[in-house]
């Protein structure tokens, strides 16, 4: 039986390689999550009333764009909080980003760029279905460190031309899972002008963009706007997982240029999976409303002030700029998780499982990743369990 090779050296994900870290080792207190990043704060109140009100449209097929009420709903909360406008023909609604930043491009990644193997640009380490959809399009994908020294996003610039020049599609997440960065407008400009110099599109993951902490991240579609861009240059991807406590209802959205967008569209419309009626009038409601989301920054404000305080005195702490991830640096990385479990319960990602061997180098290897998301008081207790264990 033959099976395809393109996905043949895909590592072991993320999940599944810490299972096989840890779980045969016995913890060494109560166990604390603190590896997924799952929002574990109240989802808002109206979703119930909402989906109960919208119950019957199970029954119904659903818009595969996106109903009007719902693009229209994304459409002002882009113009609000971005100052950008956005017709809603240039909007997608998604099954998460996750499926979005996948089907966007096989939907816009040429077959091949000035003659030769196109290129995806990945952040390293990065979400990983970047990755998986480089390999799915046949694209080379090309991993760029987004280490301290860079300011931990990726330094496309630094690229030999012959490289950029094969590049179809850039992904860029900033805020940055797991390191917590903000792109800045100036670093955002300057990868538009890049990207129009050799002719790429920008996938602008935004999905933690509302979990900041001094001040609201900028995003792609706003420096494109500001200053001109072709706005076929950007397409930004959004999200309810993080924004709203909504992982599990799967929506999202993707907004771009016009062109852009209608063949997202065109090939969502053979093999995507709308979202179900009711879930887009949960969508609906949730753009359309703040004050959950100030309440849920307000929420992780405490628990940033809680890991500065755990780890006053621990000189190579940072707080992140924005998100829910701590992104702490250890010698090893498996070696810390390993003993962290064993030592205290308390369960941890290693970074390295976030990012790929380079020339022999991973980006991740000194690091761990920790997520925010459980209640004040077992945030607390895992943080001081970590910092006595792993620097004191």
């Amino acid at each position: 039986m033959a099976f395809p090779e393109r996905f043949s050296n895909l590592p072991e994900y993320a999940f599944p390689r810490l299972r096989g870290l840890l779980d045969s080792h016995a913890p060494g207190g109560e166990a604390i999550a603190m590896t997924i990043g799952e929002p574990r704060h109240a989802m808002p109140d109206f979703v119930g009333p909402v989906l109960a009100q919208s119950l019957a449209e199970f029954g119904k097929y659903p818009a595969n764009d996106g109903t009007p009420e719902l693009l229209a709903a994304i459409s002002a909360w882009l113009k609000m909080r971005y100052r950008a406008d956005v017709a809603p023909d240039r909007i997608m609604a998604l099954n998460g980003t996750r499926e979005g930043l996948f089907n966007a491009a096989i939907a816009l990644c040429p077959e091949a760029k000035n003659g030769q193997k196109p290129v995806i640009l990945i952040p390293n380490p990065f979400y990983q279905v970047y990755a998986v959809a480089a390999a799915t399009v046949g694209a080379e994908a090309v991993f760029v460190p987004a280490a301290e020294e860079t300011g931990f996003l990726p330094d496309y610039a630094s690229l030999p031309p012959e490289v950029l020049d094969r590049a179809a599609i850039a992904y860029l997440c900033s805020p940055a899972n797991p390191q917590g960065a903000v792109a800045s407008r100036g670093y955002l400009s300057a990868l538009l002008t890049l990207a129009e110099k050799h002719d790429f599109i920008i996938f602008a993951d935004e999905c933690y963009s509302e979990l900041w902490r001094t001040a609201p991240p900028p995003g792609a579609l706003e420096v494109a706007n500001d200053e001109g861009h072709d706005p076929e240059r950007v397409v930004v991807f959004h999200s309810l997982s993080k924004r709203s406590n909504l992982p599990g209802l799967r929506s999202g959205f993707c907004a771009g240029g016009r062109e852009c967008v209608r063949r997202i569209r065109q090939l969502r419309a053979y093999a995507g999976a709308p979202l179900p009626l009711p879930i887009q009038r949960v969508s609906e409601r949730a753009w359309a409303d703040e004050a959950h989301v100030v309440e849920n920054r307000r929420l992780y404000a405490e628990k940033y002030a809680i890991a500065e305080e755990v780890f006053a005195g621990v000189n190579s702490f940072r707080l992140p700029d924005a998100g829910f991830f701590l992104w702490l640096p250890v010698e090893d990385g498996e070696a810390a998780a390993l003993k962290l479990w064993r030592e205290t319960g308390v369960r941890v990602l290693p970074g390295a499982y976030l990012s790929r061997d380079v020339n022999g180098e991973n980006p991740g290897k000194g690091y761990i990743r920790v997520a925010l998301v459980a209640p004040k008081e077992e945030t607390q207790r895992g943080l001081i369990l970590l910092r006595d264990c792993l620097y004191k």
